[in-house]
């Protein structure tokens, strides 16, 4: 018998038994006869009690020596994936010896533990910001960098970083009701004009110094146009200087063209200044920067784009497929809306949304009959990713709230 001590915890197993195994741990101790190769196999050895110790789990190592005694290794669910692994790859033993259903959902619980710990780590960094005070140490103008990035990137760092973090998102408050008030029919006399350019001036002053405050902090201008919330920042400020720049060139053109050249190029000009404008409505991501909520959200669609996907692609059969049958058995009715299936595209876009504007209805028996179908189809498909996403979101939610008040 080989005696065998793993972690103070006494095994015998005799040496034909590990021999039937020899390309693992146990058995090339029992098939060497140099006592330095099997010295390099073990963490010591007794010689009064010649014994071999382990320096190892001896919780797990009861497996091991039920699989030189039965041949199969056999998996528990109550231990952890990653500790069990690594310790069948110490004494050289495969997976593959489990039983099949015990590998199928050891496989399963360490797929799971690795995704879990994915998301975790992906969670920690969405909440860690870019670059760290430690980046700016040596660097030109170090100390005055540093403090700058904290005011901007470190809200909970001082009394100050909190109030231009809470600035930060009244300004874009004020900028989106601003925006808003200026399509209402009584602002656009020409005080209310001159009110909404006044604060979209300001509002403007305030984005550009944070996007140059932040521009002066990085320590990496590459990094500092590649992140995402720089960007945001960006498109948030731009509309304001190009309308700018179009009314100036609109000035000039007046001076040198004709009358109603003139009129054609304010006309295009007005299409092009309002889609400008339109631009302001993205500064509203801005918030997402300060807003768990937002973050969350987005970081729940980047993880189940899958499903999101899968989502669509159910939508858009949905929509062919009952387009097509209202169709068939509609376009023969006189003065029906369903003239041909791009026709009641629409149709059957709102009915599997469960929305159902009624713009467009069968009057058949048969088109009715196909439209319960089609809503009944929509209830199902509705239904089936609400509850993955929402349970995601939420999961998400409250470990991005935990990390945040860790930090």
């Amino acid at each position: 018998l080989l005696n065998i001590n793993v972690g103070g915890k006494l095994f015998q197993i005799a040496y034909k038994v590990l021999a039937q195994y020899p390309i693992t741990r146990l058995g090339k101790l029992a098939l060497y006869t140099d006592p330095v190769k099997k010295l390099q196999l073990c963490d010591d050895y007794l010689v009064q009690k010649n014994e071999y110790f382990f320096d190892r789990d001896p919780s797990i190592f009861h497996y091991i020596f039920h699989f030189y005694r039965s041949g199969v290794l056999w998996v528990m669910d109550e231990m952890c994936p990653s500790n069990f692994v690594e310790e069948i790859e110490y004494w050289g033993i495969h997976l593959k010896y489990s039983q099949r259903c015990c590998r199928i959902l050891f496989e399963e619980k360490r797929d799971e533990l690795s995704e879990y710990l994915k998301i975790e780590k992906e969670l920690e960094a969405e909440l860690e910001p870019l670059e760290s005070g430690a980046q700016f140490d040596g660097r030109f103008l170090g100390r005055f960098r540093k403090m700058v990035w904290n005011l901007i990137e470190n809200p909970y760092s001082s009394v100050p970083a909190k109030i231009i973090a809470v600035m930060s998102s009244f300004f874009v408050l004020i900028s989106i009701v601003g925006m808003t008030l200026s399509t209402v029919e009584e602002m656009k006399n020409k005080t209310g004009k001159l009110w909404m350019e006044q604060m979209e001036m300001i509002c403007a002053i305030f984005f550009t110094s944070e996007y140059l405050m932040r521009l002066i902090s990085s320590s990496s201008f590459k990094n500092f146009l590649r992140a995402a919330f720089n960007a945001i920042d960006l498109v948030a400020i731009l509309p304001f200087y190009i309308q700018i720049l179009f009314e100036n060139l609109d000035d000039g053109d007046m001076q040198y063209h004709e009358e109603l050249h003139k009129v054609e190029n304010m006309s295009k000009l007005g299409k092009v200044l309002k889609l400008i404008k339109l631009m302001r409505i993205f500064r509203i991501l801005k918030l997402a920067r300060h807003s768990t909520g937002l973050r969350a959200f987005s970081f729940t669609m980047r993880q189940c784009y899958q499903q999101v996907c899968c989502l669509l692609l159910f939508i858009a059969m949905g929509v062919f497929t009952f387009s097509a049958l209202i169709h068939s058995v509609e376009h023969d009715v006189p003065g029906t809306d369903f003239t041909s299936i791009p026709c009641a595209w629409w149709w059957a876009a709102v009915s599997l949304s469960t929305v159902g504007y009624g713009d467009t209805v069968p009057d058949t028996i048969l088109g009715r009959m196909v439209a319960f179908v089609c809503i009944s189809f929509g209830i199902i498909l509705n239904g089936m990713p609400i509850s993955i996403l929402y349970n995601k979101f939420s999961d998400y939610y409250a470990k991005l709230k935990a990390h945040e008040m860790s930090q």
